[in-house]
């Protein structure tokens, strides 16, 4: 069994998308995956499965769909490909608070988008990551899920730096 983290976009959010985690780990194991484990509210989970990665997602999103009528997006990364993220994390992370990993459901092939207003924002597209520095503040930022999904044609999900750090321990923990 390979260990995946999985994580589902606009969950918990807003008050939007309600989804205790008790009812997600007990769908999830229901769905046949092993040792599953949420970490906060917001769409992080850690699972085992002998699937590959599209069959886990794609039965974690039609679960979902079934169950709490929500369609949400799904995308899972190994351990290796949330250490790679980390160790690839091209600007400064000594504030850690305006650091960001956006997820995306595939690779890509651009490299540059056309944001505007981004004052000193930055942001790195690298396959099937983006990696954002938000010095405005995650509040203030352009660079945003749905920019990003408009502009590149995909469906992503972002997570902080402590949450992606958090997120790797677990993961390795167990």
């Amino acid at each position: 069994m390979k260990k995946y983290i999985v994580l589902l976009r606009g969950i918990n959010v807003s008050g939007k998308n309600i989804l205790p985690s008790a009812e997600l780990r007990d769908l999830l194991t229901d769905l046949g995956f092993k040792n599953v484990q949420t970490y906060i509210q917001s769409g992080n989970i850690i699972l085992e499965s002998d699937e590959r990665k599209s069959v886990i997602c794609k039965k974690i999103n039609e679960g979902i769909q079934t169950k709490f009528g929500y369609d949400v997006p799904v995308i899972a990364r190994t351990i290796p490909q949330f250490k790679k993220a980390i160790a690839n994390y091209p600007f400064p992370t000594d504030n850690n608070k305006i650091v960001a990993f956006v997820y995306l459901n595939k690779k890509v092939y651009e490299t540059k988008i056309d944001v505007k207003g981004i004052d000193n924002d930055q942001y790195l597209i690298d396959n099937d990551m983006v990696f954002i520095h938000c010095e405005t503040g995650f509040a203030k930022t352009k660079l945003s899920n749905k920019l990003f999904e408009r502009k590149l044609n995909v469906s992503a999900t972002t997570r902080n730096y402590n949450t992606t750090l958090k997120l790797l321990e677990l993961a390795e923990s167990n």
